[in-house]
């Protein structure tokens, strides 16, 4: 069967052709330069701070109980959307772009380029973050009244210890990947996609580690926790992530298609 122009078109995308986007995108990334990176990476950092204000903003406008969860969590999405439609580096994107490659040509370069692009994209990550919670923290314009709604936010999103942040944090890193896979076949909806996808890790109280970097530097700046529980918290968080990210979604992925790649 010769499929016509418009069976083409309509047609799904192949999971090889999605891997081989992906894959190419990973690539590009890593040879990339430190500075650009960096740059991106803390404008990431910077721009995901918006969850935890969006999320602020419409808590304090909406009536306790009832739906109020659900709608004041739409919020949580406005910091992805502007970090991923603006292709700025985020930490969990990356626990499958750079790996794609690395599961298909397994060599010490790729291993050394896919930490080197690990570690400053999600050190600028941090950076980006803690700086956005400092502005809000020592900011005159915040009132107590949004301080506290952070606050309180801050505070349910890393309450938990060290096993059962992980344990929230692998599916949020499968989430993240998966909504990467999902991105090159969404054409005019990535917007919805992107909103769609991080809306059930806030639902879910799920963990993802940069979004919830800003809540734990926040929650250390107003003295509300310690280092050492900030650090807990991320250090969990993290792994989680990488291991939902890297170690599930990415390996089933790469998986699917290995066969169509020889």
């Amino acid at each position: 069967m010769n499929p016509t122009p418009e069976i083409k078109k309509e047609a799904k995308t192949p999971a090889s052709t999605v891997y081989e986007i992906i894959s190419y995108e990973g690539l590009e990334e890593m040879g990339r330069p430190l500075q650009s990176l960096a740059w991106s990476a803390l404008v990431a950092g910077f721009l995901i701070s918006f969850c935890l204000l969006c999320e602020a903003i419409l808590k304090l406008y909406l009536p306790e109980g009832g739906s109020s969860f659900l709608i004041y969590n739409l919020g949580y999405s406005v910091g992805f959307v502007l970090v991923i439609i603006g292709r700025f580096q985020l930490f969990t994107e990356n626990t499958i772009t750079p790996i794609l490659p690395v599961y298909d040509d397994f060599t010490r370069a790729n291993i050394m380029k896919t930490a080197r692009l690990w570690g400053v994209v999600i050190t600028l990550n941090f950076i980006g973050a803690f700086l956005m919670a400092f502005l809000i923290s020592f900011s005159p314009y915040v009132s107590d009244e949004m301080m506290g709604l952070m606050v309180s936010i801050s505070e349910h999103a890393i309450s938990n210890d060290f096993a059962k942040v992980f344990l929230l944090a692998v599916p949020a890193g499968f989430l993240i990947a998966c909504l990467v896979w999902l991105i090159p076949s969404a054409k005019e909806g990535k917007i919805f996609l992107i909103f769609l996808v991080t809306y059930m890790i806030a639902v879910l109280d799920f963990a993802h580690v940069v979004a919830g970097s800003t809540e734990a530097f926040l929650l250390v700046l107003e003295g509300h926790i310690e280092v050492v529980d900030a650090a807990s918290f991320l250090v969990a968080a993290t792994l989680g992530n990488v291991f939902g990210g890297t170690c599930l979604f990415a390996l089933v992925a790469y998986a699917q298609v290995q066969k169509e790649l020889d």
